[in-house]
């Protein structure tokens, strides 16, 4: 099987990748950005093509040129902050983007899509763990954006006949994560203890997150990507398991043998206090559930780099 992974040559991407090289499938990547770093981490025989997907001509181009056998969709906007300062730009990058690759999966006769979502579509929670059957009210044009393309993966998936499922991430951490603009709070907090900088809470800490390991995203990604069956919808990726920002930065100064000693700042406007998925369709349905502990992840993500 072939599959081509937009924004392949990003942190989730690149592990995307890998899961389907490792299973024996074939990939290929489109990603607007181009680097030193990403050509030295790409993997060996992926076809990396430089394009934009908010040019549909560029995209069409990419399918023609690669014929897949399935997409998995990463490529977006993915900055909370940036969608409220330029919603123009988070809105051309992710539905317009979203929609062009969506027709190319028409055009070029794709079988299944699997598209990156996130927490940020629920909103303020009213019950935990989130079930996707929450009520979706987004408090950002970022999250208002990723529930939109939701609704055209539904449509097209219904339309068209191809399987279409958006897999809705939890707080994904793991090794490759970047620090700047929505850097996860694990790879900020990694950056800070390496280099012996004092970390920095914005509240009191006692706010909790459902981490997930970015292995355990790849996984399900590939087996949402190669379903046998008819799939679509949407499906959180969460561990169920709430983990407070303190505890979080109290595990990390384990695995390095520090005592870290944070300083606190006021809260970020609009940060939700407490989140965690439920991953039960998930694993009623693909047979996924994560594997990586939170203290066997963070022990990967804090392994010395090259």
């Amino acid at each position: 099987m072939k599959v081509l992974i937009t924004g392949g040559a990003g942190f989730i991407g690149l592990h995307t990748c890998r899961a389907f090289l490792d299973a024996g499938d074939e990939a290929a990547i489109i990603d607007k950005e181009f680097s030193y770093k990403i050509t030295r981490n790409m993997p060996k025989d992926v076809t990396l093509h430089i394009e934009d997907i908010r040019e549909k001509s560029s995209v069409m181009s990419v399918f023609e040129y690669e014929k897949p056998d399935a997409v998995v969709h990463l490529a977006a906007q993915i900055s909370v902050s940036a969608s409220v300062a330029d919603p123009e730009n988070d809105m051309r990058t992710n539905i317009l983007g979203t929609v062009n690759v969506l027709e190319a999966c028409r055009e070029y006769g794709v079988r299944s899509l699997v598209m990156a979502s996130s927490a940020a579509v629920y909103g303020e929670p009213r019950s935990l763990p989130l079930t996707e059957e929450h009520t979706a009210a987004p408090l950002s044009p970022y999250g208002l954006s990723k529930l939109t393309c939701e609704r055209y993966l539904a449509w097209y998936g219904n339309a068209y006949n191809m399987n279409c499922i958006a897999l809705r991430y939890s707080n994904v951490y793991g090794p490759g994560q970047g620090i700047s603009g929505e850097g996860g709070v694990a790879a900020i907090f990694a950056d800070r203890l390496r280099s012996g900088r004092q970390p920095v809470i914005y509240g009191d800490g006692g706010q909790t997150r459902d981490f997930v390991y970015v292995g355990d995203v790849a996984r399900a990604n590939r087996l949402a990507a190669v379903y046998p069956g008819k799939l679509n919808g949407v499906m959180n990726i969460g561990t169920g398991e709430a983990v407070s920002v303190n505890e979080l930065l109290s595990i990390m100064g384990g695995v390095l043998g520090v005592s870290p000693a944070p300083r606190y700042e006021n809260p970020r406007e609009g940060d939700i206090r407490h989140s965690r998925l439920s991953g039960e369709k998930a694993q009623e349905v693909l047979g996924w559930r994560p594997e990586w502990s939170l203290e066997d992840g963070i022990g990967e993500l804090l392994k010395p780099t090259l």
